[in-house]
């Protein structure tokens, strides 16, 4: 009997997944300042806000760590994501070496680097926010990998409803071009090649039942050398 309950529990768990990355919403969101509802109920990573533009804002992120799949090979971000979100879904329920279950935490994240064509696959990293009193020492897991960040800047766009293959792109564009002609986006162009392999980063917040003020944001990472952040 409670093999049967969980079994359902985990089917009707992964039913509204699905509904995640099919559902619409007419959801309506700032480009910038909205304060994801869900970190208020599970753990974040914390970062210092540097700058608010016009469409973007500057964030600097301390050191973050993230339990990550090995590089997806897909059409869709939609459907990587889903791909890696249920492994790591399984791993913070216990699949892993210490058979430990760890905390949820937002946002998901999926690092981008397109293909080159329109029907060529592109490759997705995505990964979970390690909490605090597990970065120590992770749990590891067959076919999952650590991600130490060190400091990170990261240029913000947000976005609301569901995240679409057909938006994802525009919105991507929109923060290239809200930041163009800024230091910060020249401090972009410099280290995307140098450091960053990914091209952008997609984080999602809500769960997938959570239809209401859903909050999304496409990343820009890079670095800043001393003395550019007061040029």
């Amino acid at each position: 009997m409670a093999a049967a309950t969980i079994a359902c529990k985990v089917s009707v768990l992964l039913s509204l997944f699905s509904v995640w990355f099919v559902y619409v919403s007419s959801d309506s969101l700032p480009n910038v300042g909205a304060f994801p509802p869900t970190c208020q109920r599970i753990e974040c990573p914390s970062y210092d806000l540097i700058q608010v533009g016009n469409g973007y804002e500057i964030r600097r992120y301390n050191s973050p760590v993230w339990i990550s799949n090995t590089p997806i090979q897909d059409l869709s971000l939609v459907e990587a994501t889903r791909t890696g979100f249920l492994r790591l879904f399984d791993y913070i329920q216990g699949k892993n070496n210490y058979k430990q279950k760890i905390e949820m935490t937002a946002p998901v994240i999926s690092e981008v680097s397109p293909s080159d064509g329109p029907f060529c696959e592109s490759s997705f990293v995505v990964s979970f926010y390690v909490p605090k009193e597990n970065q120590a020492n992770p749990p590891p897991a067959k076919g999952l990998q650590v991600q130490r960040w060190k400091t990170v800047y990261v240029a913000v766009r947000q976005f609301g409803g569901f995240v679409k293959d057909s938006e994802v792109g525009e919105q991507a564009a929109a923060l290239k071009a809200s930041i163009a002609g800024t230091k910060w986006g020249a401090a972009v162009e410099k280290s995307k090649s140098a450091n960053h392999t990914s091209v952008y980063t997609v984080a999602q917040y809500n769960a997938p039942f959570e239809y209401d003020n859903r909050v999304n944001e496409i990343w820009f990472l890079f670095d800043i050398e001393d003395g550019e952040q007061t040029m």
